[in-house]
């Protein structure tokens, strides 16, 4: 059975297809010029290179591979959409036809249109559920009694910048929003909050309410801890069940080695 792999960025499209391989499917990637790691190659059996916005090959590319199901998996930045897309004349349709231009109204439609003809969008970690977050104190170091207030007092207002589409990530210190992730990413977010905060600051990354889980979950990895540890972030709090921990393994070493508690909430 074949599968096709939409590929944004980062590792994420590459442990999914990995992951699909050992469940008997063959892979067929969509990677994007400028975005995708060229990694995906060493996995997949076909990979074709497209720009942002190709949506008609893209589409056109999967039916004559014979796919019928297909996973949209790894981030594209809302700055490429300023800068590095290229859309044909679906795409541009499509655009044009949006209510407004938030990740997930984006996202929505183009699953839409895909499934249209015929290629059912499938939930991103539907072959490896381990990669999600589990519930609790994920590091031997817990957060303290301080640390705690500020990931109950940051938690709710995290959903809330979640239910308005403008982000999954806050940044907390002594129960006060010291910054919130919009375009730049969250590991931006974190450097710039960090740097405000002054050290102590409490990350807190969540899904957004009504998420469709076919795509766009919260994800954190190695690039994560490395961001908190420029600035001394104390805490990452994350959404157990609903976010992607890239390197699990690595990523929870770092953590160990700097001090860093990581929790799923």
């Amino acid at each position: 059975m074949k599968l096709g792999i939409i590929a944004g960025d980062g590792k994420f499209p590459a442990i999914i297809a990995e992951a699909a391989k050992k469940n008997g499917y063959s892979i067929i990637a969509i990677a994007h010029s400028g975005l995708t790691s060229p990694d995906i190659e060493k996995i997949a059996d076909q990979t074709h290179w497209l720009k942002l916005g190709q949506l008609s090959e893209l589409i056109n590319i999967l039916k004559n591979e014979g796919v019928s199901e297909a996973i949209m998996a790894g981030g594209i930045s809302k700055r490429l959409m300023f800068t590095n897309i290229m859309p044909d004349s679906r795409a541009l349709t499509l655009l044009s036809a949006l209510k407004d231009r938030k990740d997930d109204t984006i996202l929505r439609a183009i699953a839409g249109e895909i499934e249209k003809d015929g290629i059912i969008i499938k939930e991103a970690t539907s072959c490896i559920k381990s990669i999600l977050a589990a519930e609790g104190v994920l590091t031997k170091k817990e957060p303290t009694p301080d640390e705690w207030n500020d990931i109950a007092f940051g938690a709710g207002i995290a959903k809330e910048i979640g239910r308005l589409d403008i982000g999954q990530c806050i940044v907390v210190r002594n129960r006060a929003v010291i910054a919130v992730e919009a375009v730049e990413g969250t590991d931006e977010t974190i450097r710039r909050g960090g740097k405000l905060a002054n050290g102590g600051a409490v990350v807190i990354k969540v899904c957004k309410p009504g998420q469709d889980t076919r795509f766009d979950l919260p994800t954190v990895g190695p690039t994560t801890i490395m961001s908190m540890i420029e600035t001394d972030a104390r805490v990452l709090a994350v959404e157990a069940g609903m976010t992607v921990m890239i390197d699990k393994e690595g990523m929870l070493k770092s953590a160990e080695e700097a001090g860093i508690s990581v929790v799923g909430i």
